[in-house]
């Protein structure tokens, strides 16, 4: 037996053989009846989901696909799996699920996640066959400026401490989701996160490496001021000063009463409440900016998804302040491209990474705040601009002006149940352990999202009170004929857009299944030239990439690449789900 769309199997490449790449790209995304009859074959099937091979893996994976009939769930942590799960198995909805594990999360990954993150989320509505999009990320406290940060001796803002702090958006995020499609009451959906909190947990591998990574960054300024940071240290780091580690069993009680206190008011104490009071009397004892009004002033905001067609699908974004219109204007490039015909090859990796560049010099320029832009999104996913920015693709490396991507600290969910209800959600720290401050007696640990502010006064994304900032932050969805094919996302700060992209053109170019999207070796722009390259993909790649005039890293560490996770629905209802093995990813299905 063979399966005819698998490159695998002989039949497949002696078809292939028969065609010009060119010719052959066509042939293969017409839909499955016109490829089956152009084969030889004459039965039709209309299918949703992209076409791959379950039993064919192109790269070293010690994880196969998972299929479920009744509902998936997947993240970077098995915990956090598995809470969603269990909400699915107890007659919760995605969304549901989804709230839950943004709930716990927090507690079992703090490194990429806290209780003063933001989050973005798409929700696929099965019955209404369309797609949300919520942004609630957070705004600079009003009486934080440019300015004040130049006082203070930076010529950009920092990453640790009370400067690149902003209102957390997460926990208002996670009351709109409930509010608008729960069916669960938030003391259900958070009623694991404060057990594990009360009882702990056991800290998986990876987060314990990055646990011991990330507090280094924050001990090396708590040394120079130790005030903002004295209870981030007492809260995250043992008795003894040293971080946990895997197998490690971690407690914070003080996050079960911070979530028994969202639970009591639907996350209203958050913002005007007790826990406002908490957070801004830290700020002000400690040389913080928040006041009371920065809180009671705040709301997440549901937004209508970008959109950008790719050969045949049509892949979701929430608009900016996001950054999920590059990867809508890197698809738009590579729309025009002819890629490999094995993705294995120098040319792929250059094109992927040249319309990546081009789509990045743009968004750092022109991406922020849609009340300050003053370019629109229609104008950056104009098909004419496009083409102009796809006529710079050549064979040699570009160098465009762009900003300079380092550090990340996200976590990314998406579940899925049994009416095809799905949700995409990610929340960020941004850097690992964010700014480093947490609130006494709170279990609250603030991001450093506002170290993506601008202080040159002509940028659109120029720091001002009351402002969001450029965010990286980015939850994806793929429909297929105005069909849900499912979510994905992958973690990393400014790895996120190219790891997406990554993803779809493995998924749609390379008909691959969303476990060998994932573990495929992926590459990452660092900035001018610069490339770092898995060393799966090869030093022979790296050579023909050097070439080209690409300056190339090989580099080992995959943690850096990005962690994502991925649900697709088939036309007969059943998921197929991955998961990052650069990670402790997790898909827990039923």
């Amino acid at each position: 037996m063979f399966n005819l769309l698998s490159g695998e199997y002989s039949v497949f490449r002696i078809a292939r053989a028969d065609f010009p790449a060119a010719a052959w790209h066509s042939v293969f995304f017409l839909p499955f009846f016109a490829r089956t009859a152009i084969l030889g074959k004459t039965t039709k099937v209309r299918t949703i989901m992209p076409n791959f091979d379950p039993l064919t893996y192109r790269y070293s994976s010690r994880r196969n696909v998972v299929y479920a009939k009744n509902g998936v769930c997947c993240t970077s942590v098995p915990l956090g799996a598995q809470v969603g799960l269990d909400v699915l198995k107890n007659g919760g909805n995605a969304v549901d699920a989804a709230v839950a594990m943004a709930g716990a999360m927090p507690l079992l990954e703090p490194t990429g996640n806290g209780l003063g993150s933001d989050c973005f989320a798409l929700v696929w509505i099965e019955k209404e066959k369309k797609l949300y999009g919520l942004n609630a990320s957070g705004v600079a406290p009003m009486a934080l400026s440019a300015d004040e940060v130049r006082a203070k001796g930076f010529s950009e803002v920092p990453e640790e401490g009370w400067l690149p702090t902003m209102v957390p958006g997460a926990p208002a995020g996670w009351a709109a989701l409930n509010a608008r499609f729960g069916t669960k009451p938030l003391s259900e959906l958070f009623a694991p996160a404060i057990s594990y909190a009360e009882n702990g947990y056991a800290v998986p591998v990876n987060v314990g490496k990055l646990w011991a990574r990330d507090s280094k960054r924050i001990a090396r300024v708590m040394a120079q001021d130790p005030a903002p940071y004295e209870y981030w240290w007492k809260s995250f780091m043992k008795p003894d000063g040293s971080p946990y580690r895997a197998g490690d069993v971690f407690r914070f009680p003080a996050y079960a009463d911070t979530m028994r206190s969202l639970v009591e008011t639907n996350c209203e104490s958050y913002y005007r409440g007790e826990l406002t009071e908490k957070i801004v009397a830290h700020s002000r004892a400690t040389g913080g900016y928040f006041c009371e009004d920065d809180f009671k002033n705040y709301h997440p905001e549901w937004v209508e998804p970008i959109t950008q067609d790719y050969r045949g699908y049509t892949v979701c974004e929430i608009p900016p302040n996001g950054h999920g219109i590059t990867v809508l204007m890197a698809l738009g490039m590579l729309n025009g491209l002819t890629l490999p015909e094995q993705r294995e090859d120098a040319d792929y990796y250059h094109k992927v990474m040249e319309a990546i560049k081009l789509a990045f010099a743009d968004t750092k320029t022109y991406v922020a705040d849609p009340r300050y832009m003053k370019t629109k999104v229609s104008e950056l996913l104009s098909p004419d601009y496009l083409a102009a920015r796809r006529a710079l693709i050549t064979d040699k490396a570009l160098e465009p002006k762009a900003g300079d991507p380092h550090c990340g600290g996200t976590i990314y969910l998406c579940t899925a149940d049994a009416e095809g209800n799905m949700v995409s959600l990610i929340q960020s720290n941004y850097c690992g352990f964010g700014a480093g401050i947490a609130i006494p007696g709170t279990g609250i640990s603030l991001q450093d999202r506002g170290a993506n502010f601008s202080l040159d006064p002509k940028s659109d994304n120029y720091l001002e009170g009351g402002k969001k900032s450029y965010h990286t932050i980015i939850p994806g969805f793929l429909l297929k004929d105005g069909e849900a094919v499912g979510p994905f996302g992958v973690m990393g700060a400014f790895m996120q857009p190219q790891g997406q992209v990554e993803v779809l053109t493995s998924t749609i170019d390379y008909a691959m299944n969303p476990q060998e999207a994932l573990d495929a070796p992926r590459i990452q722009w660092i900035g001018g030239r610069r490339l770092e390259l898995e060393c799966e993909a090869g030093e022979a790649i790296a050579d023909e990439l050097r070439a080209m005039g690409h300056e190339v890293t090989v580099v080992d560490d995959r943690i850096s690449m990005g962690r994502g996770q991925i649900i697709w629905r088939g036309e007969d209802g059943v998921y197929t789900a991955g998961t990052e093995p650069r990670c402790d990813g997790a898909v827990a299905a039923w």
